[in-house]
């Protein structure tokens, strides 16, 4: 039997009709800003990724060499490649030493020379700097302030020269050097690929070249001489000291004396 739908009585109320919210229709303002926001997120990405590889170029290989020994330093690379224009120029010489085998007096040497307060600043000599900034004021000769940790980081990643560029990036590497290494490594690394002659790198080389034994023999004379080039190792020489040479070389002793072996074992 069919059944007969109820009929609707006309006092009843009905439900109201549920409506859908309308879609905002595309506006020119909406359509234009849309590539606007496409381009600030792959701005982003590309700047977190300049980012990650610039801490990847920097931080990873401080860190390496934190425990490895550096095979060679910008500088050599450098003077590599001077000798493919100029093939006259002596063979690179470069021998790596640990830190047992590398006198003490070396060692002193090198701080009484460039940088008597490395046991206590964080890579930055500010006192220095400021003592540099004016002498060069007055219109003397330029005087540098570059602490032991400033050198290494120049030697081993950068390039020679007085740009703003160069600058701002050795500040940066010697603070990451400070934080990651401690102050053995530093001088260890620093007597290592310190130049002190044409192709002559490091104390080993140095010590073989010129005094014909190696770095762990050297005496506080040798060790000062070695020291008194290290401001112009092309211009001053160890094989023929100049009268200058010889009367650096003999204030570094007396600062030797002064300062003590006992800072050494400071580090």
């Amino acid at each position: 039997m069919r059944r007969i739908p109820p009929t609707l009585d006309p006092h009843t109320p009905r439900a109201p009709r549920r409506t859908l919210p309308r879609r905002a229709p595309r506006t020119r303002a909406r359509d234009a800003d849309e590539p606007r926001s496409l381009w600030q997120r792959y701005w982003r990405r590309g700047l977190l990724g300049l980012l990650l590889l610039g801490l990847s170029l920097t931080i990873v290989p401080v860190l390496m060499l934190r425990v490895i020994p550096p095979w060679t330093s910008s500088f050599m690379v450098g003077y590599q490649l001077d000798r493919l224009a100029n093939p006259d120029l002596p063979a690179l010489r470069h021998a790596w030493v640990p830190w047992n085998d590398i006198a003490p007096s070396a060692k002193l040497a090198v701080i009484a020379a460039e940088d008597q307060h490395f046991a206590d600043h964080f890579g930055l000599d500010l006192a220095a700097i400021q003592r540099a900034r004016e002498h060069n004021r007055r219109g003397r000769t330029l005087r540098g302030a570059s602490t032991i940790s400033q050198q290494v980081a120049k030697n081993l990643f950068l390039w020679s020269g007085r740009s703003w560029l160069r600058k701002g990036l050795e500040v940066g590497y010697t603070l990451l050097i400070e934080v990651l290494w401690p102050k053995q490594r530093v001088l260890e690394v620093y007597l290592n690929i310190a130049e002190f002659g044409e192709g002559v790198y490091g104390v080993e080389a140095a010590s073989q070249q010129y005094f014909g034994h190696s770095a762990a023999q050297l005496t506080d004379a040798q060790a000062a001489l070695l020291a008194a080039v290290l401001p112009s190792p092309k211009r001053l020489l160890v094989a023929s000291p100049s009268a200058y040479v010889q009367s650096r070389a003999q204030w570094i002793q007396r600062q030797m004396r002064q300062l003590g072996i006992g800072l050494i074992d400071r580090l």
